[in-house]
């Protein structure tokens, strides 16, 4: 980053924090993959295709919504590179992608799951 002089003069921790921070366009990429799971359907949905490939016609059954509506959302995840697909015939399977940001985000998905879903060997 180009020096910026600042108003106040605290120290040099926030110059070096300058020389590292991340240009404004590579944190709207994050931005916009957290935004993809801002929504509680689209983080199930994406989790189911972390585990498995499916078909929009078996996904809207498992989150018992309409096929419109899980293709939408499918939409929005594939746009974000978070999912692949392959055609078969008449039928689409969705799978999550093979690459750093989709591997990233099941991982951190699981952490949370585990984090604050009970211990299944626990009591409830």
């Amino acid at each position: 980053m180009e020096h910026l002089h600042l108003p106040h003069d605290h120290g040099r921790q926030a110059e070096r924090i300058l020389e590292h921070i991340p240009a404004a366009a590579d944190i709207q990429v994050v931005s916009d993959l957290f935004k993809q799971l801002s929504d509680a359907t689209r983080l199930r949905i994406f989790w189911i295709l972390c585990h498995c490939e499916e078909c929009v016609i078996n996904l809207s059954a498992m989150m018992e919504m309409s096929s419109p509506a899980v293709s939408h959302h499918l939409r929005q995840l594939k746009s974000a590179e978070l999912l692949v697909s392959r055609r078969e015939g008449k039928e689409v399977y969705y799978k999550a992608a093979e690459n750093e940001s989709a591997h990233a985000l099941h991982d951190m998905i699981e952490t949370l799951l585990a984090m604050t879903c009970p211990n299944e060997h626990e009591e409830v």
